[in-house]
Formats: C-alpha cells, sequence, structure tokens
C-alpha cells in the first residue's frame, strides 16, 4: 500500500509543480502585453483554468497523499531526523507560493501591470529553489 501511495504521491507532486512553473510564465506575458485585451482576455482564462482545475486539485492530492505516507509510516515524523521536519518547513513555504499565485492571479485581472515582467520572471524561480531543498531533504537526508 505504502508504495502506492507514494508513486501517487510523487505524480500529484508532478502535476502541482507543471502548474508552479507554468503559472508565473503566463504572468510574464499577460503584464507585459498588457496593452493587448484579446491576448490578456485569453491569457486570463489559461491562468484561471490552470490554476483552478489542475493546480488546486494537484495541490490537494499531494497534500492528502503525503498525510497519508505519514499516517502509513508514523515513525519516520519521530525518527529521521532534521531533515523530514526541514522538508515539510519547505513543503509550508511551497503552498504560501501557490496560494500568492492564486492572490497574484486576481491582482493581475484587475490590473494588468501590478507588477513587472522582470518580477515575475524572478518569482517564477522560487518553486525551483524550494524544490531543490524538499528533493536533497528525501534524498540525501543530511541530518
Amino acid at each position: 500500500m505504502f508504495a502506492w501511495v507514494l508513486w501517487f504521491h510523487i505524480s500529484a507532486m508532478v502535476s502541482w509543480f507543471a502548474v508552479l512553473f507554468y503559472l508565473p510564465r503566463l504572468f510574464v506575458y499577460h503584464s507585459e502585453q498588457a496593452q493587448k485585451s484579446e491576448f490578456v482576455e485569453v491569457v486570463q482564462v489559461m491562468e484561471y483554468k490552470i490554476y483552478t482545475y489542475i493546480g488546486v486539485p494537484a495541490f490537494w492530492a499531494t497534500l492528502i497523499s503525503g498525510l497519508v505516507l505519514i499516517y502509513l509510516y508514523p515513525t519516520n515524523i519521530f525518527t529521521t531526523g532534521g531533515w523530514f521536519h526541514t522538508k515539510l518547513l519547505f513543503v509550508v513555504f511551497l503552498t504560501a507560493y501557490f496560494f500568492s499565485l492564486g492572490w497574484l492571479r486576481k491582482k493581475l485581472i484587475d490590473n494588468p501591470s501590478y507588477k513587472s515582467g522582470k518580477f515575475f520572471r524572478m518569482y517564477n524561480e522560487v518553486p525551483t529553489l524550494l524544490m531543490l531543498v524538499i528533493v536533497a531533504m528525501v534524498v540525501v537526508k543530511p541530518f
């Protein structure tokens, strides 16, 4: 059972990260092409559908399957050392980042020039950095 839940958790996480990587890129196009109303309308629909229909379900699937993994192997929490707690802390940061994308999406609807394309390019690097730490904690288990 554990292996199947782990498989599902990894699959859900990959789907969630697809949204985390792609949505800020759409924000770049949205803010840089703000003067083209037809283009912005299309991008807004894409942003909404990606966040709502892929991101939110993938987030919940990742979270719930992660909790099930903890339930199936509860001693992991207390015997693994600091790596597991560090991973969970960075997952909390990643969750905050995800919900910030939803907030930014709504801000861009009201004001397509809310932030610059350069800002969103930089913001797009956040999930990569968080992912590197999370994966390192799981694979290397440094402490």
